[in-house]
């Protein structure tokens, strides 16, 4: 029966989802996935709806106002479906089966995700949002409900069969993904060329960034150009990067008031984005711009990857050290409305001088550059964002960059502080285990590359809440905790991101139980998730929820692939322990893929990388000697000032626990009571070195 117009709790109000949470009063009476609602299916006969979304999706909230809060709508769910919720961040395999689905059927995909399911999980319709009543483009929920169920009903014999044959279609996709063992080749440079030149293909010369709108970051194929620059010397592929990381920065993809990333920018020239902030993208990107400046030597690269993760640790930390996932696009029901600034607002917060200060360098007017297509005209809203470089703007008004850049960070923090007052956007403050160990690495690298030692403190915290809140007693991960509630088995992702995690956590402070647990988990993952009929690991383990398809990819999209980041890891892991088996299941990993990544290389940079770290050369460097003494410590900071992506690095002072899991550096100590860096590359190791100048020829080779 359809619920009344009291706004009474569904069955949702028991979940931890933030996401299920906002539609737990709707009117439809929402499951969350799981057994029983699928039982209950199959006794009532009925099809199964299901909704899949997430908390800081803009068109998920429009969807919800326009459909899932309205009572005709609701009549037509609960009469005719059973109706699911899932959080995709939440249950990202449940998310990419059917999304796989929607893609085979449409030709596309995004969220909000509307997936129409027998009780035996069979999907026999998709799509994504659609609006409560129909417009020349979409057809509308009034007119698509009455048809599915009428289908239901009169022809269920035609719609049982069809959906086997989707699932079937799906299996079939997914059996051709990985290549058979027999037809296996091993990754070549040659699709790094490839990647490359498709990369090239695609500049924006005039914007930077790839394509043209709308625009999304995608960080990784940013760092894979430094690579391939660095291997190279290829100039157009450090300055495609380059420039990318500048536009971004300047544009209004970046808060400038706040600092961190929004999601992507709805235009070629990076000024208006789509207004959520996730944590993935800050990691990825806080990354790409640490390596940028490694490789570089600029500054401005060095203050964004900072300035990013300050937004992290002021806005995003939990009080017990892990990571909130997302703030949203909306607040008082507007997107980007805690963003945007109208002229009256910057007069009325700074004095005069200061005001015009902003509108010239941040490009305020009184007619605003933000145009919501909701309202179809410009409500005097400035997006805040920059046309050129800070220096430029310094020379043009002949001062120094140092003195602008002093008077500015005093305006920010006084807009910033007239901007907390506002209603903040929703916070998504459920904690991710996967994409926490990617702001762990980037923590971890920024601890590194800029000498900052509270970095690694804040990575450090995340790992010991992550162990102890999300590992069950059996030492199996969980993927999601929130309000001290943690659940689902962990998937790929959760065990790869954390492994770069512990790998850049060890680099950063050469704790030995960083390094151990990386080793422990990537040794579960491999008992747990690994193909042993193609090689390469499956997203969910093998005694995990049975779903039409079981997958197992590469791609990588807006986060990089499990299996990507997992090949990396496990030839990271095998340098650094001597552990043969390991680069083994790394080469195997990469060889599954192989056919689908001479396809399109461009999609596979996060593999690439690991491709550079096989085709070297590459470097173990063991520092004998502590980690704190003075000559070791100038040892550390040379290599992590210099873009050295292909290294790993010990440091053995004698610990057992470090010759036990690497038994290779036994033999290794001081000299002459010096701190001393042995360098092997290649299979052959160089002369030992007591100095920083040697250690950097041994790995420029």
């Amino acid at each position: 029966m359809p619920y009344s117009s009291e706004k009474r709790p569904n069955r949702l109000i028991h979940e931890q989802s933030p996401y299920l949470l906002q539609h737990a009063h709707n009117p439809v009476d929402w499951r969350p996935w799981g057994s029983q609602a699928f039982e209950l299916a199959r006794r009532e006969n009925k099809p199964v709806f299901v909704s899949i979304g997430y908390a800081t999706c803009h068109w998920c909230h429009v969807m919800e106002r326009e459909s899932f809060e309205d009572e005709e709508v609701a009549a037509l769910l609960n009469e005719g479906f059973i109706c699911i919720k899932v959080d995709r961040e939440e249950r990202p395999d449940v998310d990419g089966a059917y999304m796989a689905a929607c893609q085979l059927l449409t030709g596309q995909g995004g969220w909000p995700l509307t997936v129409a399911l027998t009780a035996d999980k069979e999907p026999f319709f998709a799509g994504t949002y659609f609006p409560k009543r129909s417009t020349p483009y979409h057809i509308g929920m009034l007119e698509l409900l009455p048809r599915l169920t009428a289908a239901w009903r009169d022809r269920s014999s035609q719609v049982l069969q069809s959906a086997k044959e989707i699932t079937a279609a799906l299996q079939t996709r997914a059996l051709q993904a990985p290549a058979q063992q027999a037809d296996q080749e091993a990754l070549d440079e040659a699709l790094a060329h490839q990647a490359f030149q498709e990369l090239a293909g695609r500049f924006d010369p005039v914007h930077g960034g790839f394509g043209g709108r709308p625009k999304f970051p995608t960080p990784h194929q940013l760092t894979f150009l430094l690579r391939y620059w660095k291997r190279t010397g290829q100039a157009h592929a450090r300055a495609m990067a380059e420039q990318t990381l500048q536009a971004m920065r300047l544009g209004g993809i970046f808060d400038h008031v706040g600092f961190g990333f929004h999601r992507y920018s709805t235009d070629a020239q990076w000024l208006a984005p789509h207004f959520e902030k996730m944590l993935y993208d800050q990691a990825l990107l806080a990354i790409a711009y640490t390596e940028a400046y490694q490789a570089t030597g600029n500054a401005a690269h060095r203050q964004t990857a900072e300035e990013i993760l300050a937004y992290v640790l002021r806005d995003m930390t939990a009080p017990e050290g892990g990571f909130y996932c997302a703030q949203d696009a909306d607040s008082e029901g507007e997107e980007g409305r805690f963003y945007l600034w109208s002229r009256q607002e910057i007069e009325g917060a700074l004095p005069a001088d200061e005001a015009r200060l902003v509108m010239d360098v941040f490009n305020v007017t009184a007619e605003g550059n933000y145009h919501d297509e909701a309202r179809a005209r410009s409500m005097g809203e400035n997006i805040l964002h920059l046309k050129r470089p800070l220096s430029a703007l310094a020379a043009e008004r002949g001062c120094s960059q140092s003195d602008l850049q002093a008077t500015l960070d005093g305006i920010r923090r006084t807009l910033f502080a007239v901007r907390e007052k506002r209603v903040h956007p929703l916070k998504d403050d459920k904690v991710l285990t996967d994409w926490n160990g990617l702001m762990i690495a980037a923590m971890s690298k920024a601890a590194q590359a800029f000498d900052a030692p509270h970095y690694a403190q804040a990575a450090t915290r995340a790992c010991g809440f992550l162990f102890k809140a999300l590992t069950t007693a059996e030492g199996e991960l969980l993927h999601r905790c929130r309000q001290g509630r943690s659940a689902i088995p962990a998937y790929l992702d959760d065990h790869a991101f954390l492994i770069w995690g512990l790998l850049e956590l060890y680099e950063a402070t050469f704790d030995v139980d960083h390094l151990q647990s990386a080793l422990e988990l990537a040794r579960r993952t491999l008992q747990r998730f690994w193909d042993e009929r193609a090689g390469g690991f499956f997203f969910t383990c093998g005694d995990g929820e049975a779903l039409p398809v079981r997958s197992k990819d590469a791609y990588d999209g807006a986060v990089p692939s499990g299996n990507s980041v997992m090949m990396l890891n496990l030839l990271r892991l095998a340098r650094l322990t001597g552990d043969g088996e390991l680069e083994d299941a790394a080469l195997r990993t990469g060889a599954a893929f192989c056919a689908q990544v001479r396809r399109a290389p461009s999609g596979f940079t996060q593999l690439l990388h690991a491709l550079d770290f096989v085709l070297g050369p590459s470097h173990e460097v063991v520092i004998a000697g502590g980690a704190q003494q003075a000559d070791a410590l100038a040892m550390l900071h040379a290599l992590r000032s210099g873009f050295f992506p292909n290294k790993v690095v010990l440091v053995h002072s004698g610990e057992g626990a470090l010759e036990r899991m690497a038994p290779w550096v036994k033999p290794y100590a001081p000299l002459q009571g010096k701190a001393t860096a042995y360098v092997c590359s290649g299979r052959s190791c160089q002369r030992p070195a007591t100095d920083v100048a040697d250690l950097l020829r041994a790995v420029s080779v």
